[in-house]
């Protein structure tokens, strides 16, 4: 079964996108805080996706990315920015993002970006 990573301090966010993720029969970890993240992959052994917030408290989703691009464990698995700032998009594409999604995200949408995100395309959507 797929599982996906969501980093997001918006619980109502979070719980969002775990339901859509469910529905599409992937399970996930959450962490709603940056300092939480290395706490969060001790033990994981399948990662298949990251949802990254762009804006948290304490550090932001562009210098997340950066630690997450850093783990070995972790260079080949998707990470998608997604977040209501969907001006960012250019901004996170030229940051390395794998992907972006606008909040809020569009649960008609979702299970066909979800599917190409899995198959290894790059899905840039702002709206």
């Amino acid at each position: 079964m797929p599982h996906a990573l969501i980093i997001d301090d918006n619980v109502r966010n979070v719980t969002v996108l775990v339901g859509l993720l469910e529905m599409e029969g992937l399970t996930s970890t959450r962490v709603t805080h940056p300092n939480q993240l290395n706490a969060a992959l001790v033990g994981l052994t399948q990662l298949d996706v990251v949802f990254l917030d762009l804006e948290m408290p304490g550090q932001n989703g562009y210098e997340v990315l950066a630690q997450l691009k850093a783990m070995p464990q972790l260079q080949t698995v998707p990470v998608v920015a997604y977040t209501v700032h969907v001006s960012e998009v250019q901004v996170a594409h030229d940051q390395g993002f794998d992907g972006f999604l606008g909040k809020p995200i569009n649960p008609d949408k979702f299970p066909g970006q979800l599917a190409r995100i899995l198959n290894g395309e790059r899905v840039w959507e702002s709206f």
